[in-house]
């Protein structure tokens, strides 16, 4: 029994991380609401170099 609960101590983790790799429709349409809401406000205050590098920095990471 203690052998049993060790090994889904184990594999659960790894099972919820694997089934999160996916991306769904709704993420999809989330990221996309926030891609507009993000380029009316660049459209507002545009951002300024450093800015431009991180975001840079954040779409090569993702």
């Amino acid at each position: 029994m203690l052998t049993l609960l060790r090994t889904a101590a184990l594999v659960l983790p790894l099972i919820a991380v694997a089934a999160c790799h996916q991306e769904g429709p709704a993420e999809r349409a989330g990221k996309s609401i926030d891609n507009a809401g993000q380029s009316v406000k660049d459209a507002i205050d545009p951002p300024g170099p450093a800015e431009k590098a991180g975001r840079a920095l954040d779409k090569a990471v993702n």
